[in-house]
């Protein structure tokens, strides 16, 4: 059985285009038999539009407001797991779409390969240009990368192991875990991947990148709507990595730089540097508050 997630916020159009796709390489896949299912973790609530979406294998499950990507995908993790613990899931975002075929090579994919945890796929942006490959983090500078190249070993090769790949994107093995999955809820958006990932690979899983499955991305369609606050949290998000994965030599380097950037530019760009200060303020509540 295999089971995709998607967190709408106010995004029902993008995701009936999601769905088209889906039901269009499941066609294909239905000849071999398998089974699966949309589920639509609704973080706007009051969004009556995507409702329209349900049907036979569609079903929307309600947050009671907007609790950010990881958590959402924590509701439908939690969710499939409690009818299935041996399934595979899919989770993708409402702003991307799936190449032709994607389903039977999923499947396909991790019978033959049943060792991996956690799959990331090439993404590629709307026009076709590559966008994502692989993720690396840098632990001595806090650097977190992202590869947007395909070498001629990953378009060969199956797959290829990495330290971590995109929430755009990723799919889950629940047969090698022993419980559910989680994202860790501190996380709104950004970076959850990224700690995602790290976290269950420190655990002994295998995480792996894979061009044979194709994935295209409408770059953020969604986040864009509010660049100021998309940076807020992108900071937060990012002081919060470095917290938990790397040293407190680098946290408190790259906490005094973005703070000192924020402070200079304050009276060139006060909006957006007002934004940025307020992601570095939110982490240092966040984190005293944790520690009382």
């Amino acid at each position: 059985m295999i089971y995709w997630i998607t967190v709408n916020y106010y995004s029902t159009e993008l995701i009936q285009r999601l769905i088209d796709s889906i039901v269009e390489t499941c066609q294909g896949a239905s000849l071999h038999g398998i089974n699966y299912q949309v589920i639509i973790i609704n973080n706007s609530p009051d969004d009556i539009s995507i409702h329209q979406l349900k049907s036979s294998f569609v079903l929307i499950l309600d947050a009671p407001e907007n609790i950010g990507f990881g958590r959402g995908c924590n509701i439908g993790l939690n969710w499939v797991y409690q009818q299935d613990s041996q399934a595979l899931v899919w989770l993708i975002n409402p702003d991307a779409y799936l190449s032709k075929n994607a389903l039977s090579q999923a499947s396909d994919f991790f019978e033959n390969y049943p060792k991996l945890s956690i799959l990331g796929t090439v993404i590629y942006n709307a026009t076709g240009g590559l966008e994502f490959t692989e993720g690396e983090f840098n632990r001595k500078t806090g650097e977190i990368i992202v590869k947007n190249k395909l070498s001629e070993h990953g378009k060969n090769q199956p797959y290829k192991l990495t330290e971590w790949v995109s929430g755009c994107s990723l799919l889950i093995n629940f047969k090698n875990f022993r419980e559910c999955p989680y994202f860790d809820p501190n996380y709104f958006l950004y970076y959850e991947d990224f700690d995602f990932c790290l976290r269950y690979r420190n655990q002994g899983h295998q995480i792996g990148i894979t061009s044979k499955l194709q994935v295209f991305h409408e770059t953020s369609s969604i986040t864009q709507r509010n660049p100021n606050l998309k940076l807020q949290y992108s900071i937060y998000s990012y002081l919060l990595s470095l917290d938990k994965h790397t040293s407190k030599v680098i946290l408190f380097y790259w906490l005094f730089r973005i703070s000192f950037i924020g402070l200079i530019t304050l009276l060139i760009t006060p909006k957006k540097s007002g934004y940025k200060l307020k992601g570095v303020l939110n982490f240092i509540f966040k984190t005293n508050k944790d520690k009382l």
